[in-house]
Order: C-alpha cells, then sequence, then structure tokens
C-alpha cells in the first residue's frame, strides 16, 4: 500500500470564488450554475473536518472490482455486497476512510477506484474521464485542493457530453447523465434548481 495514502491529508487547498468565476467562464458556464453542482454533491465543501478529502465507499462497485479469492474476502470482512442498497452506509467521514484502508489492504487500485472523491463525488472508476491515467494520481491529486476537484468534475462534465445541459440549465438531463437514471428519487434536479437561484 502507498504510505501516501496512510491518512489522506496533502495540502487541501479550500476554492475561492475567483477559481470559480475563473473554471465557470472556461468551460462557459455561468458561475452559479457550477456553484450548484458543487453544493449538492458535497454540501459545498471538498473536505471534511481533518482535512480529508469527502469520499464516499461504495462496496457493490468494490464486488465487481474484484474477483476470485479476492472478493470472496471482501465479502467475508463485509466491504463488498453484491447490489446497491444491500446495507446502510455508515455515518461519518472515519467510518468510510475506515472502509477504504481496510479494502486497501486486499486490492489498492480496486478500493481507491470504489469511492466517489471531493466535492465533485467523482467515482475512482472514472478517473479517465476525471482526466487522470489511474486511479491514484486523481485520488492524489483530490488531496490538493478544491480548484483540482471542481477542474477533474469539469473533465467528467465534458467526456459524458453533459456541458450542454448544464449551460442551458437543463437540471434533469443534467442530473441523469451525472447522477444516474435514480436522480429523481432524491429531487437531485429540483435541488440543482433551488441551489441555482441562491448563486444566482
Amino acid at each position: 500500500m502507498n504510505p501516501i495514502f496512510k491518512d489522506f491529508r496533502g495540502a487541501a487547498v479550500r476554492i475561492t470564488p475567483e477559481d470559480f468565476d475563473s473554471l465557470a467562464a472556461e468551460a462557459g458556464l455561468e458561475t452559479a450554475a457550477l456553484r450548484a453542482v458543487v453544493a449538492v454533491e458535497a454540501s459545498g465543501s471538498g473536505f471534511d473536518s481533518t482535512g480529508r478529502p469527502k469520499v464516499l465507499f461504495e462496496p457493490h462497485i468494490f464486488y465487481r472490482q474484484l474477483e476470485g479469492e479476492k472478493r470472496v474476502e471482501a465479502v467475508g470482512e463485509g466491504l463488498a455486497y453484491l447490489k446497491w442498497g444491500e446495507k446502510p452506509y455508515p455515518k461519518g467521514s472515519d467510518a468510510q476512510y475506515d472502509r477504504i484502508n481496510r479494502a486497501m489492504k486486499i486490492d489498492q487500485s480496486a478500493a481507491l477506484k470504489s469511492a466517489s472523491w471531493g466535492l465533485g463525488q467523482i467515482m475512482g472508476f472514472n478517473h479517465v474521464s476525471a482526466g487522470y491515467g489511474d486511479v491514484e494520481t486523481m485520488v492524489l491529486a483530490c488531496l490538493d485542493g478544491e480548484a483540482k476537484h471542481v477542474q477533474m468534475m469539469l473533465n467528467f462534465i465534458r467526456h459524458n457530453r453533459l456541458l450542454r445541459f448544464l449551460q442551458e440549465k437543463d437540471w434533469a438531463s443534467f442530473a441523469r447523465g451525472y447522477n444516474g437514471p435514480g436522480f429523481a428519487k432524491n429531487a437531485y434536479d429540483i435541488r440543482l434548481d433551488t441551489a441555482y437561484k441562491q448563486f444566482r
């Protein structure tokens, strides 16, 4: 296991209003639209209270990332299961990082790919569409600062051809592409629209 991932702490630089303006302008977006996505995805902060990137470990993704004895071990440890929603998420950042650290002992890359990271909550297995050749490099960038979180989020949005929906404030189409077909259950599009109006 790479020792740099021992505590998942780096510079943890917070994003500034100027960063938001610059990143939005580069993408051809209203700043308010970009800030709305960030606010809904990570409650407006990319780091927890101790300076680690906000993260959510997904056991059903870890299950898919593994096979053979590693999968059997992960299931036995309660770190992997077949379907989303089989068990509730543990609460709190410490519990999430405990899961990730335990999962990394089984398979580092698979563990990092099985979590969503930072302000944009980009899944590790999407590292290529987020602009990184491997998941380890993506996670290391997450330790640096929130502006990098937003940049990888924008890379993902462009890669998946969702930028137009965000530019047009077509929240339902954006939410379907960014958050999956079950977005309506969490009123994701409505929350985006509400956040956008607040920032505008």
